[in-house]
């Protein structure tokens, strides 16, 4: 298979032109797209990928979110509960008769490759697939798409996150299924969030959720998980020990990972 990612990129950009680049919330989801490519290249330049998964790779983390601009297009809101838009980045390239993904690959031997990858990116848990090749490239999106998502959280808007101004952001007391969920090392289900600390905790906890040895080696070379925990002052005394204490608890859990 051969893939131009030159091309492809040309496409996606055409296809972009359909929105309003200006829009504070297209324009951040169009960096996060090449950050996940960027990601992918990475962890895949890490792994000594050969070039034709490596190029699979980066089309995939080009097209994970293709979705979410027409999310933002209808509802101005990146939140599931008004699409689910990797369900939806699937229909928009694969379903119709002349599917979109012909305009960024000709090669339809993949298709179901990309289609799963895509679809399953944004699943709380990766189960399910059997295919060996398949579900390497839905861990290496996933792994891509929370490692950009590193930069997001220290660079972008407290508030366009979680709806609540960076001062106050670490106020209040974490919940204790967030909690719960923390200890046993495991990523927060979003239901379980109630404040906006709790919030803030699920996003440092997504990171149990990475595949790959490569990727918590970036991960530890940036020093993303204290970076992102100490991003905000906690105020409450209870909620700042909790912080302290997934801060150790998560690096212990990176070295182990890293020896």
């Amino acid at each position: 298979m051969k893939i131009d990612f030159k091309h492809a990129r040309g496409v996606f950009e055409e296809y972009l032109n359909g929105y309003d680049r200006e829009d504070e919330k297209i324009k951040l989801k169009i960096i996060h797209t090449y950050g996940v490519v960027k990601s992918a290249r990475e962890i895949g330049h890490r792994m000594h990928l050969n070039e034709e998964d490596q190029q699979l790779a980066e089309l995939i983390a080009l097209l994970h979110d293709i979705g979410r601009f027409q999310q933002l297009r209808l509802y101005n809101s990146f939140s599931p509960d008004t699409m689910d838009h990797a369900a939806f980045g699937v229909q928009l390239l694969f379903e119709g008769e002349n599917p979109m993904i012909r305009r960024f690959i000709e090669d339809r031997s993949y298709d179901e490759l990309i289609r799963v990858a895509i679809a399953r990116h944004s699943d709380f848990r990766l189960e399910g697939i059997q295919d060996e090749r398949t579900l390497f490239h839905a861990k290496m999106i996933r792994d891509a798409d929370k490692l950009d998502n590193c930069r997001v959280k220290l660079l972008d808007s407290v508030e366009a996150m979680i709806g609540v101004p960076q001062e106050y952001a670490g106020e209040g007391k974490i919940s204790p299924k967030v909690w719960e969920s923390c200890l046993r090392k495991e990523a927060v289900s979003s239901p379980d969030r109630i404040t906006s600390v709790d919030y803030w905790m699920s996003y440092v906890a997504q990171y149990y959720d990475l595949n790959f040895k490569e990727t918590w080696q970036i991960m530890k070379e940036k020093n993303y998980i204290s970076r992102i925990i100490k991003r905000l002052e906690y105020k409450d005394k209870d909620t700042r020990e909790k912080m302290e204490i997934l801060e150790q608890q998560m690096n212990a859990y990176m070295e182990k990972i890293l020896c």
